[in-house]
């Protein structure tokens, strides 16, 4: 692992209006609470956050943390029930992927229940409003580090 350790957090459609679509069930947090959250978790290292409404946008920053990240997570929102781009970009990374959500899909409508982005992450942390992020970033510096520790083989 690097001296400073480099982690992506991407944010798909509609997070933009994090705050003022659908509080009962995304919360008040807006996106710049939810980057704070994730900043103050990452513990030193460095947080690349990023949101974009594009999926190929999102398909670009996922490659780019193959080579730039030790660890990512990423909340597709929905993409996540459609984004088979997203599954084929994740399967090529080496890293540890954290999958992330706000609300709880498995206790909302049928087609939210599943996810192609599932099928490449490494874990999946949801249903806990903005405190998923903080429990995502967490998770995939942890990883990380104990990944890194590892001898090679």
């Amino acid at each position: 692992m690097p001296e400073t350790p480099v982690l992506y957090v991407l944010n798909g459609p509609n997070l933009n209006l994090l705050g003022v679509r659908e509080a009962h069930i995304y919360g008040r947090e807006t996106l710049a609470d939810v980057q704070a959250l994730c900043e103050a978790a990452a513990e030193g290292a460095t947080v690349v956050f990023r949101q974009s409404n594009h999926e190929g946008e999102l398909v670009d920053w996922i490659q780019e943390a193959r080579t730039a990240a030790v660890a990512l997570v990423i909340n597709p929102a929905a993409y996540s029930h459609t984004s088979v781009a997203l599954l084929d970009a994740l399967k090529v990374l080496t890293i540890p992927v954290v999958e992330c959500h706000l609300s709880n899909p498995a206790a909302r409508e049928e087609f939210r229940r599943h996810s192609y982005v599932s099928l490449a992450a490494t874990g999946i942390v949801s249903g806990f409003g903005a405190h998923s992020y903080e429990l995502a970033v967490r998770a995939a510096l942890r990883l990380a580090r104990e990944r890194s520790a590892m001898p090679a083989r």
